[in-house]
C-alpha cells in the first residue's frame, strides 16, 4: 500500500503507534486485565442478543404494538434475528480487520459503538411501527459493535496468555459468552417488569465503563499484518450469508395456506441465491492474494473439526433454548398456577441450572484441557449433551422439576466441557498472524448456528403442531361453548401464531377470543377458557409430538458433533507462546503438554 495516499498514510500512522506500544512489553498482570475486560465485553454482547427475547411483550406494549397482529410478526422476528444475522455475517470481516489494524483497536471501537447504540435504544422517541423500526435499526448497530467485541476477544486472549493457561482463559471467556445468552433471559424478565426501557438502560453503564476501561488498559501485543481489505470477498460473503439467513427467517412465517413459508418463491429465491453467492465467495477466496476467509485453515484438521462441531452444537443449543422457553411459558408454568404475564420471568429463573452447568464446567475443563488436551473433554461433553437431550425426551410434558433441573444441569455441564477445550483447540491450531480471522470464523459458525436453529427448530415444531393442533383446538373450544364457526376460524390460524403467543407470555385463548365471543359465554366458560390450565392441557399432546421431533434432531446433531470432535486428531499448537512485544514469539515453555 502506498504511504503517499490518504489510506496509506493513516495506516502508516496506526502501525507506527502500535509499534511504539509494543516497544515496552506489558507486565505480568496484563493477561488478567485482558481476561476481565474481554469477558465483560462478550458477556454484555451475548446478553443483549437474548435479553430482548423475554422482554418483547413489555417492549411492544410500551411502543403500542400488538405483537401477534399479522402485520407485526415481521417486526417481532427482526427484533430477535436482526442482531443474530449481523453477528453471524460480520465477525469474520471484523476479525480480519483486527489482524490488519490491531485487535485491541477494533475491540475498543466495538465497545464505543455498542455503548452509543445502547443509549439510542433506551431513548426510542417513536411509537407503533416507527418505534419498532427505530429499535430494529439500533439493534443492528449494537450488533455491529458486539461483533467487534466477540470477533477479537479470543484473539486478544490468545495473544496475552501462554499456551499452558490459554485453555483456562478462553474457557472463562467462552463460557461467559454462552452463559450470557441465558442470563439475558433472566435479566430481561426482571427489567421488563420495571420498565421496558430498562432492558436497554442496563447496557449503558456497563458498556460506557467497559469502553473507558478498555481504552485505558488494553494494549496491542501482536504486530498488525500488512494487507488489503478483500472487498469482493466481503461483499459476496455478507450478501450471501445475509440473504440465506433472511430466507430462513421468512421461511418460519406462514404462506399461501401453508403453516410455514418454505414454498414461498421469495424464500426459495433467497435460499438458492444465498447458497450461490456463498459458492462464488469460496471461488473468490481461492483466487485473491489476501482473502478475508482463510479457507486454507480448514486443511488443519483440528480447526476444521472444531468448527464443524461448534456449528452443529450451536444449532442444537439454540433449539434447546427456544423450545425450553415455549415449554415452560406456554405449558408447564401455567399448569402450576403461574399467570401467563409472569411466565417470562419465571422461565428464566427455572432455566438457571443450565447456566450453572456452563459456569461450573467451562473453566474447569479449560484448565484440564491445557494439561491433557482438548479432544477427550470436548468429545465427552458432547456425549453428555446428547444424553441430556434423550433424557428430556423421556420426560412427560407436565414433569417434576427435580429431574428436569438435573437434565438441564447435565446439558450445561456437557456444553461447558465441550466449549472451552474446543475454542482453545481452534485458536491454538492456527498461526498467530491469523488469530483474528480464526476467531471471527469461529464466531461466524457459532452465531450462524444460533440463527439457523431458529429456522430449523421452529419449522420442525410448527410442522409437528400443524398435524394435530387444529383439530384438537377446534374440538376443545367447541366443547366449552365457543360457536363452531369461531372455533374453526381460531383453529385454522397458523400454528406459528400459537407458538409466538406462548413465547411472549400471552394467553393465546384470551387473546384470540377477546371481544364479543367471550362476552357471549357464561362466566364459568370464560373462566375455564382463559384460565391457567385449559390451553396448556389442550396443546400438551400436539406440543409433545413436536418436541419429540426437535429433541431427537438435537440429540442426533450432538452425536455427529461428538464424532467430528473425536476426529480432530492430535496436533502441535501452531504457536506455543504469545508475542513478547517485539514481534517474535516467546520461548516455548518447558514441559508444555501436547494437546490431543
Amino acid at each position: 500500500m502506498n504511504a503517499d495516499t490518504p489510506e496509506g498514510g493513516i495506516r502508516a500512522r496506526l502501525l507506527a503507534r502500535s509499534a511504539r506500544q509494543r516497544a515496552t512489553p506489558p507486565g505480568p498482570g496484563y493477561k488478567w486485565v485482558a481476561l476481565s475486560n474481554t469477558t465483560l465485553g462478550v458477556l454484555i454482547a451475548t446478553m443483549d442478543a437474548s435479553i430482548v427475547i423475554i422482554s418483547l411483550p413489555a417492549i411492544f406494549r410500551g411502543i403500542g404494538l400488538d405483537p401477534l397482529a399479522a402485520g407485526n410478526i415481521g417486526y417481532l422476528l427482526w427484533m430477535i434475528l436482526g442482531y443474530l444475522l449481523v453477528s453471524a455475517v460480520l465477525v469474520v470481516v471484523l476479525g480480519r480487520l483486527g489482524d490488519m489494524f490491531g485487535r485491541v483497536r477494533i475491540y475498543n471501537l466495538g465497545f464505543l459503538v455498542f455503548a452509543l447504540a445502547s443509549i439510542a435504544l433506551s431513548l426510542d422517541p417513536f411509537r407503533a411501527g416507527a418505534g419498532a423500526l427505530w429499535l430494529i435499526l439500533w439493534r443492528i448497530v449494537q450488533a455491529f459493535g458486539g461483533s467487534m467485541l466477540t470477533a477479537n476477544s479470543a484473539a486478544i486472549l490468545t495473544d496475552a496468555f501462554p499456551s499452558r493457561q490459554r485453555g483456562m482463559a478462553l474457557g472463562i471467556n467462552q463460557i461467559t459468552a454462552l452463559a450470557g445468552q441465558f442470563l439475558g433471559l433472566l435479566a430481561g424478565g426482571l427489567l421488563a417488569a420495571v420498565d421496558w426501557r430498562a432492558v436497554f438502560w442496563v447496557s449503558v453503564p456497563i458498556s460506557v465503563t467497559g469502553t473507558i476501561w478498555s481504552y485505558l488498559s488494553l494494549r496491542e501485543t501482536a504486530a498488525g499484518g500488512r494487507g488489503r481489505v478483500d472487498w469482493l470477498g466481503n461483499l459476496t460473503f455478507a450478501s450471501g450469508a445475509g440473504i440465506l439467513l433472511a430466507g430462513i427467517t421468512y421461511g418460519i412465517q406462514p404462506y399461501g395456506g401453508h403453516p410455514t413459508g418454505w414454498t414461498n418463491p421469495l424464500v426459495l429465491t433467497g435460499l438458492i441465491g444465498g447458497v450461490f453467492l456463498l459458492l462464488v465467495f469460496c471461488v473468490v477466496e481461492n483466487k485473491v492474494a489476501e482473502p478475508m476467509f482463510r479457507l486454507s485453515l480448514f486443511k488443519v484438521r483440528a480447526f476444521a473439526a472444531g468448527n464443524l462441531a461448534a456449528l452443529l452444537t450451536a444449532i442444537a443449543r439454540g433449539g434447546l433454548q427456544f423450545m425450553l422457553i415455549i415449554w415452560l411459558q406456554g405449558i408447564w408454568l401455567p399448569l402450576h398456577g403461574y399467570d401467563f404475564e409472569d411466565t417470562p420471568l419465571w422461565a428464566g429463573i427455572f432455566m438457571l441450572p443450565l447456566t450453572l452447568g456452563f459456569l461450573l464446567a467451562g473453566p474447569v475443563s479449560g484448565y484440564l484441557s491445557d494439561r491433557f488436551g482438548a479432544r477427550i473433554f470436548s468429545t465427552a461433553g458432547l456425549l453428555v449433551v446428547a444424553g441430556s437431550f434423550l433424557g428430556l425426551l423421556a420426560l412427560p410434558v407436565d414433569f417434576d422439576y427435580g429431574p428436569f433441573a438435573a437434565l438441564l444441569l447435565l446439558n450445561g455441564l456437557g456444553q461447558g466441557m465441550f466449549s472451552s477445550p474446543n475454542t482453545s483447540s481452534i485458536m491454538g491450531s492456527v498461526p498467530a498472524k491469523y488469530r483474528g480471522v480464526a476467531s471471527g470464523m469461529r464466531s461466524t459458525f457459532q452465531n450462524s448456528g444460533t440463527a439457523l436453529s431458529i429456522g430449523v427448530f421452529f419449522s420442525l415444531m410448527v410442522s409437528g403442531l400443524a398435524a394435530t393442533l387444529p383439530k384438537t383446538l377446534s374440538s376443545g373450544l367447541a366443547a366449552h361453548g365457543v360457536p363452531a364457526a369461531t372455533a374453526h376460524q381460531v383453529a385454522s390460524l397458523p400454528p406459528v401464531s400459537t407458538l409466538f403467543a406462548t413465547f411472549l407470555g400471552n394467553n393465546p385463548i384470551g387473546h384470540l377470543l377477546a371481544g364479543d365471543t367471550l362476552d357471549q359465554l357464561t362466566a364459568a366458560q370464560r373462566a375455564t377458557l382463559t384460565g391457567h390450565t385449559f390451553f396448556p392441557e389442550l396443546v400438551s399432546g400436539p406440543f409433545h409430538h413436536g418436541l419429540t421431533i426437535v429433541f431427537s434432531v438435537a440429540a442426533g446433531m450432538a452425536l455427529v458433533s461428538a464424532v467430528a470432535s473425536a476426529l480432530r486428531g492430535g496436533h502441535e499448537r501452531a504457536d506455543e507462546a504469545p508475542s513478547t512485544g517485539t514481534g517474535h514469539p516467546a520461548p516455548k515453555p518447558s514441559g508444555a503438554a501436547r494437546p490431543s
